[in-house]
């Protein structure tokens, strides 16, 4: 990778890393050898471990929620932009997504990040929600099911076949739209 690595170039090793090994792999020693740069790479970058954490976090939070919500709104112009998400959402392997939450089980700042991006995921979901004419407290209770199930769908490490899985989505389609 050569010795000009930029701070996000250690951002995305230590997703991938992440992703991969577990939080535990988090660590600058580790990480400058996958890469093929000394440490000071890493400390030119980030004062230390902590700084690159919260690196991670930030960056995760930007691909995780605000870069789908762009992403949906941006792709939901005449179309309904809850199927947009659910499509979206539903439609990915979310191995970076267990990977965080496993860290937010031990870590008060992962677990931080974690809850700050459910509010927002369920915020938005809400929102989409009682666009489409339902009361607040209707929105609310569909958007925390929904929300819910996409939990267990990140949780799940069996993937449904294809019909099963297009089934599903315009179930929970049904259920976020009924009135």
């Amino acid at each position: 990778m050569g010795n000009q690595l930029s701070a996000q170039d250690w951002v995305t090793q230590g997703l991938k890393t992440l992703t991969k090994s577990g939080f535990t792999a988090l660590k600058a020693e580790p990480l400058a050898k996958a890469m093929g740069v000394s440490r000071g790479s890493f400390y030119w970058h980030f004062a230390d471990i902590s700084a690159f954490h919260a690196a991670i976090l930030k960056h995760w939070r930007e691909i995780a929620a605000e870069q789908i919500v762009a992403g949906v709104e941006a792709a939901s112009s005449g179309e309904n932009p809850l199927a947009v998400l659910l499509r979206r959402v539903f439609g990915e392997r979310l191995t970076l997504e267990n990977a965080v939450r496993t860290w937010a089980s031990v870590d008060p700042a992962a677990r931080a990040a974690v809850q700050a991006i459910d509010r927002r995921r369920l915020g938005y979901i809400e929102g989409l929600m009682k666009k489409s004419g339902l009361s607040a407290d209707a929105a609310r209770a569909r958007a925390q099911i929904l929300y819910w199930a996409f939990l267990g769908f990140a949780l799940s490490d069996q993937p449904l076949p294809k019909a099963q899985h297009a089934a599903v989505l315009d179930e929970m389609l049904r259920i976020a739209d009924a009135r």
